[in-house]
């Protein structure tokens, strides 16, 4: 089995940072692309971020020149680090990765979600 776990998330002022992060364990072969998405109240869930394995990160174009993410292959660990936050980054944050656990089995997985809140 496999699981994401994610923490980091919380209150913060407009104009402030955070750092997520998501840890895989388990039954581990490779991990290929980790993602993390956002689902605002009413809203449907968007990709903020993709770090595919060995290649660029990709980002969305609201969170472009704030947010950064990156990966600890050696954890299985992925980061997002958000600043300069707005108000319309409130949202539930989600990791997301495509994970190999044989040789011949790749499937997506999601972490539990981590609430973000901007607010003064």
């Amino acid at each position: 089995q496999v699981q994401l776990v994610e923490s980091g998330g919380g209150l913060v002022q407009p104009g402030g940072s955070l750092r997520l992060s998501c840890a895989a364990s388990g039954s581990i072969f490779s991990i290929n692309a980790m993602s993390w998405y956002r689902q605002a109240p009413g809203k449907e869930r968007e990709l903020v971020a993709v770090i595919p394995s060995g290649a660029s990160a990709k980002y969305a174009d609201s969170v472009k020149g704030r947010f950064t993410i990156s990966r600890d292959n050696a954890k299985n660990t992925v980061y997002l680090q958000m600043n300069s936050l707005k108000p319309e980054d409130t949202a539930v944050y989600y990791c997301n990765a495509l994970i190999r656990t044989t040789v011949l089995r790749t499937s997506n997985y999601w972490g539990q979600g981590t609430q973000v809140t901007v607010s003064s």
